[in-house]
């Protein structure tokens, strides 16, 4: 055993490290950290599990985390922002891939015959709310200058933010992100409609021949509001199993789905902000998914490695933050509660629900009063259903990320239970335990949730975990050379 004299080990980060590595139970510690593939955020449980034979009474297998060096078990966050938890966010990501990919061309459950659907790769994104800072481009590629007559680097911080913010529409670009579910809803709506109008039948008669099946990953534009990139593809009416019908092609998708969403329209009345009317931006691709085996860029791959890399991202990309923020003294109620139901304004926020530190955030002018916004349209009681202060963050958005329909492919809770059993099966072949009879066997056990994230030693050797596979990682892509 190494013992060293920590008094004069400066950093209590080091320290603790120290003080774990010297612990006689170290290898298990460490065992536990490398499982979770450098997770930044664990999730901590108590409690205990047992696997017994209802037959005989026996116990066949116990486990407590009364056993376990810290007293608890680790178990990965699954946070899917790559800002908050690289390693979970990969695996996220990794499983949206396998997600999108079995419903282009089959596996997990997906008939291999679903690659000769009609398949769509549709992009929908916003309106303008005022000229920002771009980078145009002539149909051959070559950037143009900006209106500002600059040409701008792609790595400009500059793009993205408006030309002239006194006149930037903050409080329409708010209201679009909060509304942007309601808008991909009524889509799907219309383009149901406008499928039936074009194979010249009604809604009933056209769901008795076909089905719409989609998954669909939101992005953040540099102007930080979101646009939706969608797989959108026809089946028959008993889904994945079953193609559509031949007059069903592609064409009539791809039109249909301009038609519908061109049609959507999302209506807003406020003594604030007046009538406004939103609607999905004039900028609209739909792109044909390329058949299996074609020589082309829109691949069911390309198309797979696309969604998952968006799937991961949240409002950060577009410079603002990746977690909550709200006046702590008054929970972001812009009052403090007194008995009898009485209340005063909060001294921390002045009653407006808006936290002081808000000009000292570290994010970009244009970002800052996004959430600025949010904050004031959070206040108004015909926006109270939009929860703005609660989504300032992510600049009023409050939709899901990734989302599909239900006949679309396999869902992420089935893969991680394929996986979750998988491991089970590892450790138990490990272990050299016989197989259970789930005739006969019964799994009992309670758990509790102690808190989230390591000690700063072990957050040293989370770090360093990811490190390695990182570069473990990159040498494979590299092809081992």
């Amino acid at each position: 055993m190494v013992t060293l004299d920590l008094r004069h080990v400066a950093s209590p980060a080091v320290r603790d490290l120290l003080h774990l590595v010297n612990h006689p139970d170290f290898d298990r510690a460490q065992q536990q950290i490398e499982r979770l593939g450098g997770c930044t955020e664990p999730i901590r449980l108590t409690g205990h599990t047992a696997t017994v034979d209802t037959t005989t009474g026996e116990v066949l297998r116990s486990y407590a985390t009364s056993d376990e060096p810290a007293g608890s078990l680790l178990t990965g966050c699954g946070n899917r922002r790559s800002s908050r938890c690289p390693a979970c966010s990969r695996l996220y990501a990794a499983d949206t891939y396998h997600l999108i990919r079995a419903g282009l061309s089959g596996g997990k459950t997906v008939p291999d015959t679903v690659r000769t659907h009609p398949r769509a790769f549709a992009t929908l994104t916003a309106p303008s709310f005022g000229p920002v800072h771009n980078r145009p481009a002539t149909p051959g590629g070559d950037v143009l200058p900006c209106r500002c007559r600059k040409l701008h680097e792609a790595t400009d911080a500059l793009l993205g933010m408006p030309l002239n913010p006194a006149t930037y529409d903050y409080a329409g670009a708010v209201l679009f992100n909060a509304h942007a579910g309601a808008l991909w809803a009524r889509f799907t709506t219309y383009l149901r409609r406008e499928l039936a109008a074009r194979l010249g039948m009604t809604q009933k008669a056209a769901r008795s021949v076909l089905r719409v099946s989609f998954a669909k990953v939101a992005e953040y534009q540099k102007r930080g509001l979101v646009h939706f990139h969608a797989v959108i593809r026809l089946d028959g009416p008993d889904g994945t199993h079953q193609p559509p019908p031949p007059y069903a092609t592609v064409a009539v998708l791809a039109d249909a789905i301009r038609a519908a969403t061109s049609r959507v329209r999302v209506r807003i009345e406020s003594d604030a902000v007046g009538e406004r009317e939103l609607a999905w931006g004039e900028q609209l691709d739909v792109r044909e998914i390329a058949a299996f085996g074609t020589d082309t860029e829109l691949t069911d791959q390309a198309v797979a490695a696309y969604v998952a890399k968006y799937a991961t991202k949240s409002a950060d990309a577009s410079g603002t933050l990746d977690r909550s923020l709200y006046c702590r003294p008054c929970q972001g109620r812009g009052a403090t509660l007194l008995p009898h139901g009485t209340s005063l304004p909060c001294t921390a926020c002045d009653g407006t629900g808006q936290a002081r530190p808000l000009p000292r955030l570290a994010v970009a002018r244009h970002v800052r009063q996004m959430i600025r916004t949010c904050w004031e349209l959070g206040r108004l009681p015909e926006f109270a259903d939009l929860k703005l202060w609660k989504w300032a963050h992510m600049l009023g958005f409050r939709g899901h990320f990734s989302t599909k329909s239900r006949h679309y492919s396999v869902t992420l809770g089935a893969l991680r239970d394929a996986r979750r059993t998988w491991r089970t099966e590892q450790a138990r072949a490990h272990a050299g335990l016989p197989e259970p009879d789930p005739t006969t066997t019964l799994v009992v056990g309670h758990w509790d949730y102690l808190g989230s994230g390591y000690s700063p030693g072990a957050t040293l050797l989370a770090a360093a975990v990811w490190h390695r596979k990182e570069q473990e990682r990159q040498f494979t892509a590299e092809g081992g050379s």
